[in-house]
C-alpha cells in the first residue's frame, strides 16, 4: 500500500451525534485516542471511552459562547503539520503540538435552520467556523491526515476500519480530501445564497 498512516489520535466536533457510536467502537478498539470538545466529548465519555478535552491541549477555554473551541495553533498545527517536514516536527516539539491523524466533522445545521424560518439571529449562529476551518485543514494536510467532513462519510471511514484497521494509503485520503472539499463547498454555497438572496 503507498504511503499508509497510522490513526493515533482522532479530532472529533460534530453537531449530529447519531451514527457516530460504531466507528467510535472501531477506532477504540484499535487503540485510537479520542480529542474533543463540548457535547462530542461529553457524548464519547457517555460511550465509556476516555476523551481528552481540547482545553486541555489548548490551556483555553471555550469562549464567547462557544463560537470559538477548536480555533487554536496546537489544535490546527497538529492538523496542518508535516510529517516529514524537519522544520514542523521541530515547531511540533517546541511547542507542544499533539499530531492529530484523523478529523472528525458534522458542521452546524445552517440549511435545515435556514429552511425551519428561524430568525437571522439563529441562522447566523449556524454559519460554522471551527468545523469549516478543521474541514479545509484536514483536507489540505491530506497527505498526512484523514478528514471525515460529514456524518454522511462515516460509513466510508467505516469501512476502511473493517478492511484495513486504524491505517489509511494515500488513496483514502486523497478521496475523502476531495468529499470535504465538495462538503465545504456546498455549505458557502447555501450561505452565499441566503446572504444574497
Amino acid at each position: 500500500m503507498a504511503e499508509t498512516k497510522q490513526i493515533k489520535t482522532a479530532l472529533i466536533s460534530v453537531f449530529h451525534k447519531d451514527g457516530l457510536d460504531e466507528l467510535l467502537k472501531k477506532l477504540n478498539e484499535a487503540g485510537v485516542k479520542f480529542l474533543s470538545t463540548g457535547g462530542t466529548q461529553k457524548f464519547i465519555e457517555s460511550l465509556g471511552y476516555e476523551c481528552q478535552k481540547v482545553e486541555e491541549v489548548t490551556s483555553y477555554p471555550s469562549i464567547l459562547g462557544g463560537r470559538v473551541k477548536t480555533l487554536h495553533p496546537k489544535i490546527f498545527g497538529g492538523i496542518l503539520a508535516r510529517r516529514e517536514n524537519v522544520g514542523d516536527l521541530a515547531q511540533m516539539e517546541e511547542y507542544a503540538i499533539p499530531a492529530i491523524d484523523l478529523v472528525i466533522v458534522d458542521l452546524y445545521p445552517f440549511e435545515q435552520t435556514v429552511a425551519s424560518g428561524a430568525s437571522e439571529a439563529d441562522i447566523i449562529e449556524k454559519i460554522d467556523i471551527g468545523g469549516i476551518s478543521l474541514i479545509r485543514a484536514g483536507a489540505k494536510n491530506f497527505k498526512d491526515v484523514v478528514i471525515v467532513p460529514s456524518k454522511a462519510e462515516y460509513g466510508v471511514l467505516l469501512d476502511i476500519l473493517h478492511e484495513k484497521g486504524a491505517q489509511t494509503d494515500i488513496e483514502d485520503r486523497k478521496m475523502l480530501a476531495a468529499r470535504a472539499f465538495g462538503v465545504s463547498s456546498h455549505y458557502d454555497t447555501v450561505i452565499h445564497e441566503w446572504f444574497v438572496k
